[in-house]
Parts: C-alpha cells; structure tokens; sequence
C-alpha cells in the first residue's frame, strides 16, 4: 500500500483517474516517476493556460527567490504586487477602458465568487442571488449554493439558502435537454423579475459563466448574455462574471466576453491569472461597487502571494501583443475541425466550445470514462464534465506545441472511434 492510499482522505479525486506517481511535467507534458510521459489535455483543470514550469515565469520567479524577495505580504504593498498591478492595468484595463478596482483575496477560485456575492449583497441590500442550471462556482458554502452539481450539493450538511437557479442561456440546445435553455430562460426571468406582483423580489446579482466549463463545455449565446445584462441593468441587479476558468486567454482573448458586448459589474479571476500554477485570485470591481467594502471587510491570509504576482507578470507579457490569441484561435479551430468528425459519424456525438477549451459530448457517462481511460493508458490526459461525467473536455495549456496538439488530438479520435465501434459491436 502506497503512502498516498494509506494516509491520503478518500476525497482524493483526480489521482483516481490518473493512478500513476508523476514527477515531471514542461509545457504541455507530464512525466511519470517510470519514465512514461503524457500529454496534457487537463491542464491543471484549466490553471496551467501557459503549460508547466513555464521558463519565462520559472526563471522570474526564481531570480526573485534569489534576490530575497518579498514572498508572503497579506495586502501589504511590495514592489511585485504593484508589478503586476501596473502591468495588468497597461495590458488589459486601460485598453479596454475597464475603471475596475482589483481586489485579491483567498488564493482560490471559490473564495473569489463568494466575494463577489458578498459585495453585491452589500450594495443592493438584497440576499437572493440568480445563478443557472450546470453552473459551477466552487465548493465553499455560498460558492456551493451558486453550483448545480447536485453531487456536490449533497455533501455541504446544511441547506443552501438565497441562490435560485434558472436555466442557462446555452446558444445550441443539448440534445434531450427541456430545462428551456436560451433565450426563453430570459423570457421567464423577466417575466418574473419585472412583474412587481410576481411575488418574487428581483435579486442582488445574476452570477454566470459565458461558457460553463465543468458544467459541460455549454456555450452562451451572445444574444442571451446581452439580454441578461439589460435585465440585470433594469431591476437593480449586478452582473457577476465568473471567468475562472475560461478567462486569462483561453477563448482566444483575455477574457471571455471581449467579443460578447456586456460590461460585468465584477469579473472573477483565478486559475491562470497566477501564471504558472501558483495561487491566485482576483476581482475585477466597479469602482463605485467597491466603495461599499470598509477596510479588512473580506480578508485572506493568502491574498498576497508575491510569486503568484512575479508569475503572473509575466504571463501577462503574452498578453502584451495579440500573438499567442492569434494562436489559441487557430489551435481552437483545429481542435474543434479534428473531432467534427466524430460528431458526422456518431449520432450520439455532439461538439461543443470555443478556443482552446472544447467539449466532446458522448451521450452517457461511461462511454466519457472509457474514452478518458482509455486516452490515458495511451498517453493523453483529458478529463469528463457534465451531467453524468458524458462530457470529454479538451482545456491544453495555450502554448502547446502543435506536434503534441496533433498527437494528443489523434490519440482522441482513435479512442474515441475504437469505444464507440466496440459499443456499436456489442
């Protein structure tokens, strides 16, 4: 028995899929302690947009360790925490005409949205919060009762109060779906929320992913996000991107709604925003929201995270010319034109995303875990998404080269052609 089988929670998740001892990894690449290497499709669950040990932010970082920078700062000022301030506002911001404050707290994702939530309770003096069918926004309790996953749900122990989930704005209704998805959820949000004798008061925010990654790679349509913040806008709401997972370039811009025409009141940032896998998060704030906070209001001990900052400066240098998007756009349309495919040839088989994350819908849950299985016996790591696991998502890290790109994605068409012909055989 390993030590990780003897001592390890039995929460442990991932290593259940990928039951080997990896010891290095470089770019889009991973290693196991046998030797074996593996090309990686999962990507840290979408944190390693710019591959592992990157060798910009490698170096920076340990140039910075080095020098006895500072690395551990609460939201005390340092020379790296402004660094990287300066340069997300020159990059990113003022190109865009963004006033948002940057607020940093807990290093995650979840402690982001439940930020997020908190603030825009706080402004409206409102508690009930709109989130949608196949969302996902994180494991801690208000975070958790903004998720769908009714797996997840099932394991908070108490009840998830004054968040109401709504179906989502999906621009391709599923097939099988009737959760009356797209526009006509917009149809009964305002019919709702816009009736004063409807009985239901509107809410502090609508809280959304523009494409729901762990949901099941479910894109939204523009129409619908561009609906939803009028709607927002006309009864006092705030809108609340979470851009956690599919932000920091991975649609083939910084964020991505930047082709979409809304303006967030709070964007939620993590993940990549890091750079390099090292702890981060951040909310983007309306500055006129973020007046409402009062000082040491929504603390972290970890907020400050100085080689989170020295790494994700330099990420932020591949956002200083649109090189890498002109890449992610091209690697996207790749991907998406080497599994079409199997969607012409499977009826069961639908394909899904934008950018560099897309999803392979297979129409159940044990197919996806045969595919990803199967996938990782033969040196790719991909994971399942959706309702039931049935999703197969591809999120590789942005720079991967593009020998590996088409070698991890044959490697997916081959399995997935062999689980299908075999299950067709049976």
């Amino acid at each position: 028995m390993s030590i990780f089988e003897e001592r390890e929670s039995a929460i442990r998740a991932y290593c259940r899929v990928y039951p080997v001892v990896f010891d290095k990894a470089v770019n889009a690449r991973q290693t196991d302690e046998s030797g074996k290497e593996y090309i990686d499709f999962f990507a840290g669950a979408g944190v390693l947009n710019f591959g592992h040990n990157n060798q910009r932010m490698t170096k920076a970082v340990v140039d910075y360790i080095q020098s006895n920078g500072v690395t551990h700062s609460l939201d005390m000022h340092t020379t790296a925490k402004r660094q990287f301030m300066q340069h997300f506002t020159d990059t990113i911001l003022k190109p865009r005409n963004m006033p948002h404050k940057m607020q940093f707290m807990g290093p995650t994702g979840t402690n982001a949205v439940e930020a997020a939530m908190k603030l825009a309770r706080r402004v409206t003096g409102r508690q009930d919060v709109v989130a949608f069918s196949h969302g996902f926004h994180g494991m801690t309790l208000g975070a958790l009762s903004a998720t769908a996953n009714q797996y997840f749900r099932n394991a908070a122990g108490v009840p998830l109060n004054h968040v109401k989930h709504f179906a989502f704005g999906c621009e391709e209704v599923c097939p099988g779906c009737e959760l009356g998805c797209g526009m006509n959820s917009i149809d009964q949000l305002t019919a709702i929320y816009k009736d004063s004798s409807s009985g239901i008061a509107p809410p502090a925010a609508f809280l959304l992913e523009t494409i729901q990654a762990e949901g099941g790679v479910k894109v939204a349509s523009k129409e619908w996000l561009q609906a939803l913040a009028k709607l927002a806008k006309e009864v006092g709401a705030l809108l609340i991107v979470d851009d956690i997972q599919v932000g920091v370039g991975r649609t083939g811009s910084f964020f991505s709604f930047d082709d979409l025409g809304i303006d967030p009141d709070i964007i939620c940032l993590a993940k990549g925003i890091g750079g390099m896998g090292t702890p981060m998060a951040m909310n983007l704030v309306k500055p006129e929201l973020d007046e409402h906070w009062s000082p040491g209001e929504h603390t972290g001990t970890f907020r400050g995270q100085d080689i989170s900052f020295v790494a994700g400066d330099q990420a932020l240098t591949y956002f200083d010319n649109d090189e890498l998007m002109k890449q992610v756009k091209v690697n996207g349309q790749q991907m998406a034109e080497a599994r079409a495919p199997l969607a012409q040839r499977y009826p069961d088989v639908n394909v899904t995303g934008k950018g560099m994350i897309l999803g392979l819908d297979v129409g159940n849950g044990d197919r996806a875990k045969a595919i990803v299985n199967q996938c990782f016996e033969a040196g790719l790591l991909i994971a399942s998404c959706g309702t039931g696991g049935r999703v197969v998502k591809l999120i590789p890290p942005l720079t991967t080269p593009q020998s590996d790109l088409k070698t991890g994605l044959d490697i997916l068409v081959e399995v997935t052609d062999r689980v299908m012909q075999m299950e067709e055989a049976a």
